[in-house]
């Protein structure tokens, strides 16, 4: 009974920890890039059309390794603006991992 109870403890507490890791990434993806990219990440809002951005699974950007992603959001890229300073490493992190589950 005792290590059902710990394997429950632990299982509850692995999926609290992604949950909560998924849900600061949506929350910073809200706030900081859906006015382009759209709730859905196909980038069809009037500001993702004007800026040309690219839909998240787009030949392109489906290739992009994390890193990648990681730099253009942290440096920007064309007219992307640059999130360094703007959001910390583990936020930049978080948002990827969000944009990998619009990409499904």
């Amino acid at each position: 009974m005792v290590k059902h109870l710990t394997r429950v403890c632990f299982v509850s507490l692995l999926v609290a920890g992604t949950v909560s890791y998924a849900q600061s990434g949506a929350d910073t993806y809200k706030a900081k890039c859906q006015m382009c990219h759209g709730a859905d990440g196909m980038a069809g809002t009037p500001a993702g059309k004007s800026t040309k951005a690219r839909p998240f699974n787009s030949p392109d950007v489906m290739k992009m390794s994390d890193d990648d992603l990681i730099a253009v959001t942290t440096n920007g890229k064309n007219k992307m603006p640059a999130y360094k300073g703007k959001l910390t490493d583990a936020q930049i992190k978080e948002v990827i991992a969000y944009i990998h589950t619009l990409q499904k």
